[in-house]
C-alpha cells in the first residue's frame, strides 16, 4: 500500500476554535480528527478528500480523515491541535520544558479503519472511562426585555478585544457584535455543555455531591500528596491566579501555566537577551512594515489584523495601502493570502534564516544560494524591507517556539530586532494564545519573581524549566496529584504526559465539561469570567484590562452606592456556582484547617 513521508505541523484552525468549548461535539471531531494535505501529496497517495489515512510517527499513530488543503503545503501534513494530534508529538523537552509539537517526521498511508470517537480514543489510549453529565443552563428569553451591553471584553484569545456589544433577551445572549467567529461562538454558547454541580468519581461512576464535600475531597487530595501539580490558569482571572500561588505554597507543590507548551521559550529568550517591544496601540498607529513569522492570525487571532495591525486604521497609518505585510511560514496559510511577500522556510530552519538576515543587516554577505530553502535573493529583499521601513514589527507564533531550537530561535530573532534598531525602529511581539496567559506570567512574576514552572516543595519559590516544568514532571512521573484550573491538558498534552496525569488523583475546576473534567476524580464547576463574573486579564502586549460581567450599566446612584448593588443582573452564573477565586478561597481555607494552621 502506498505511503508518503511528510513533516507534521500541529496548530490552531478557525473551526477547531469555534467548537473547542464542546470537545465531545460532532463538529469538534470533524474539525480536529483530520489531516490537511496538499493536492499533489493526495495524488501521490491515491486518495481523495474524506478518505481515511493512518498518520504514524516514532511516538505513536492515529487514524484521521484526509482533507485537501485550500492553500499550498506540499510536503507538510497539518493536524489541528487536539487529542488526535497528541498521539504523534514528541514528549521529550530535552531540558527546555517545551515538547516538540511541530516539524515531526510522519508517514501517511491510506487505511480502511474507522476514525475513533473521542470517548473511544481516550479510553483505548489511557484506560480510563470518560464520564460526563453535560447540561445546558435553562434560559428565559424575553423575561426582562431586550438589552444591549457595550464594551464587553472577549475572553477567547490574547487580543482581548474590549469593544464587543452583547444583546441579551431575558437571561439569554442572543447576539454579539464586533466579535470574531471564535469569540462569538464562546459567548453565544456560554450556557451549553456546562458542569452544573460538583461530582466525585467513585467506582467508575460519577456521584453528584455538595460543594462542601467536593472542596473537602479536593483539599484532602492536595494535602495528602507529597508533590502535587497545580496547572492551567491561563483562562481565568488574575484574582484566581493569586489564590493559586498561595495554594501551591501551602501544599508545597509546583504551579505551572500553559506557557510551558506555547511561549515558554519566549520567556527564556527574554531572560537571556531581552526584547525590544511595545503596545499594540503603537503598532496600530505607527507600523508601516508588519511581519507574521510562524503564526496564522487569520485562524488563531481573527481580529488581530483589523484591530491592531495590518488592516487597522491608526493615527499615522490609516489604511492597508500604507503598510507592507510579510508572512514567513512553512506552508502557505490564510494569512499569507493577504501578504505582499510570502517566504516559505523549510520546517525547523527558522534559526538559520534569522541568522542569515542578521548577517545582511550587519553588512556581511551570505555565501550560499539558499538558506532554509529560501533563495538568497529573497533574504536580501526581506532585509532591505526591514532596514528601510520607518517602524517595523515582527509578530511571531508557535511556529518557532514549538520546533527544534525553541528558545534559541527567539533569542536570535530578538538579536535581529536589536540589530535593526541601529537603522530604524523595530519591535518584537509574541502572539499569545489564551486570553490571560500573559496575565498568568505577569502575576506569577510579580508575586514570586518567576513567570512559570514554579516549585514550592522547599517552602520557597524555585524556577528551573526543564526540571520544574509541568511537562517534564509528568513525563518523568514525578508528581502524585494534580489540580487543573481553567485548562484542558488531556486534550492538548502529548500522550505520555496524559498517561501519567490519569494515573494520579485529578481535580478539575472548570465551567464546562472539558475532556480533562470527564476523566477527573473531583469536578468543581465555576463561573465564566467575562460573562458571569468579573476579573482582570492582560492582553498579549501586557496591558491589563478589566473583564466585566455581562450586566447593565450602573445607574447614576453608583456615585453614592457600591456598583454591585446598583447593577441589575442580566447574565447570572447558575445557582450555587462560584467564580474560580472564591472556590480557591474555600480550598485554601480547608487546606489550612487540615494542616492545623488555625
Amino acid at each position: 500500500m502506498t505511503s508518503l513521508k511528510l513533516v507534521l505541523v500541529t496548530g490552531r484552525s478557525i473551526r477547531q476554535g469555534m467548537f473547542v468549548e464542546d470537545k465531545f461535539s460532532r463538529e469538534y471531531a470533524e474539525s480536529v480528527a483530520i489531516v490537511k494535505l496538499d493536492r499533489k501529496d493526495m495524488e501521490r497517495l491515491n486518495i481523495k478528500e474524506g478518505d481515511r489515512v493512518r498518520v504514524k510517527s516514532k511516538f505513536g499513530e492515529v487514524i484521521v480523515k484526509a482533507v485537501e488543503s485550500k492553500t499550498s503545503c506540499e510536503g507538510v501534513a497539518f493536524i489541528p491541535m487536539g487529542p488526535w494530534a497528541n498521539m504523534l508529538t514528541d514528549p521529550d523537552t530535552k531540558g527546555s520544558g517545551m515538547p516538540t509539537l511541530k516539524g515531526i517526521e510522519v508517514e501517511v498511508s491510506p487505511t480502511t479503519k474507522e476514525v475513533s470517537p473521542i470517548e473511544v480514543l481516550i479510553e483505548k489510549t489511557y484506560g480510563k472511562k470518560v464520564l460526563r453529565e453535560a447540561k445546558s443552563i435553562p434560559l428565559n428569553p424575553g423575561g426582562n426585555g431586550t438589552k444591549t451591553i457595550k464594551y464587553v471584553t472577549c475572553g477567547f484569545c490574547g487580543c482581548l478585544c474590549d469593544d464587543l456589544e452583547v444583546t441579551v433577551s431575558g437571561n439569554k445572549i442572543v447576539s454579539v457584535r464586533n466579535a470574531c467567529a471564535l469569540g462569538r461562538s464562546k459567548i453565544l454558547n456560554y450556557h451549553e455543555n456546562r458542569v452544573l454541580s460538583p461530582y466525585i468519581r467513585e467506582g467508575g461512576t460519577l456521584r453528584e455531591v455538595s460543594l462542601e464535600e467536593a472542596i473537602k475531597r479536593a483539599s484532602e487530595i492536595l494535602v495528602e500528596a507529597k508533590y502535587p501539580l497545580l496547572f492551567g490558569w491561563s483562562c481565568t482571572s488574575v484574582e484566581a491566579i493569586k489564590r493559586g500561588l498561595e495554594l501551591a505554597e501551602l501544599v508545597g507543590g509546583v504551579i505551572d501555566n500553559t506557557s510551558v507548551i506555547c511561549h515558554g521559550p519566549s520567556i527564556q529568550a527574554l531572560q537571556e537577551v531581552g526584547m525590544v517591544t511595545s503596545t499594540l496601540g503603537k503598532v496600530k498607529n505607527y507600523a508601516d512594515l508588519i511581519i507574521y513569522w510562524g503564526c496564522n492570525p487569520s485562524n488563531a487571532h481573527p481580529r488581530h489584523m483589523t484591530r491592531y495591525s495590518a488592516l487597522s486604521r491608526g493615527v499615522y497609518r490609516k489604511s492597508r495601502k500604507e503598510r507592507k505585510v510579510i508572512v514567513v511560514d512553512v506552508r502557505y496559510t490564510d494569512t499569507a493570502r493577504l501578504a505582499d511577500l510570502f517566504i516559505r522556510v523549510k520546517p525547523g530552519h527558522d534559526y538559520e534564516l534569522v541568522s542569515a538576515l542578521r548577517m545582511v543587516v550587519r553588512g556581511y554577505d551570505v555565501e550560499f544560494k539558499e538558506v532554509g530553502e529560501v533563495p538568497v535573493e529573497q533574504i536580501y529583499k526581506l532585509a532591505d524591507m526591514m532596514m528601510s521601513c520607518k517602524f517595523g514589527v515582527i509578530f511571531y507564533g508557535l511556529g518557532i517556539t514549538m520546533t527544534a531550537g525553541k528558545s534559541r530561535n527567539i533569542e536570535e530573532m530578538s538579536r535581529l530586532v536589536q540589530d535593526l534598531n541601529e537603522w530604524t525602529k523595530f519591535i518584537l511581539i509574541p502572539m499569545r494564545g489564551h486570553y490571560n496567559v500573559t496575565g498568568t506570567n505577569q502575576a506569577f512574576a510579580w508575586i514570586t519573581g518567576y513567570p512559570y514552572s514554579i516549585d514550592f516543595s522547599r517552602g520557597y519559590p524555585r524556577y528551573n524549566p526543564g526540571v520544574t516544568s509541568a511537562t517534564d514532571l509528568l513525563f518523568n512521573g514525578d508528581v502524585d496529584a494534580a489540580l487543573i484550573v481553567a485548562s484542558d491538558p488531556v486534550a492538548h498534552f502529548p500522550r505520555d504526559y496524559v498517561k501519567h496525569l490519569l494515573e494520579i488523583p485529578l481535580i478539575t475546576i472548570d465551567p464546562k465539561w472539558s475532556i480533562t473534567a470527564s476523566v477527573s476524580d473531583v469536578i468543581i464547576p465555576s463561573a465564566i469570567v467575562g460573562v458571569e463574573c468579573g476579573g482582570t486579564a492582560y492582553r498579549m502586549d501586557k496591558v491589563p484590562l478589566r473583564m466585566k460581567r455581562v450586566v447593565e450599566s450602573p445607574c447614576p446612584m453608583a456615585r453614592i452606592q457600591s456598583q454591585e448593588h446598583v447593577m441589575r443582573r442580566v447574565v447570572d452564573p447558575p445557582e450555587g456556582i462560584l467564580p474560580d477565586y472564591k472556590i480557591l478561597d474555600l480550598i485554601i481555607s480547608e487546606v489550612k484547617k487540615l494542616k492545623g494552621f488555625g
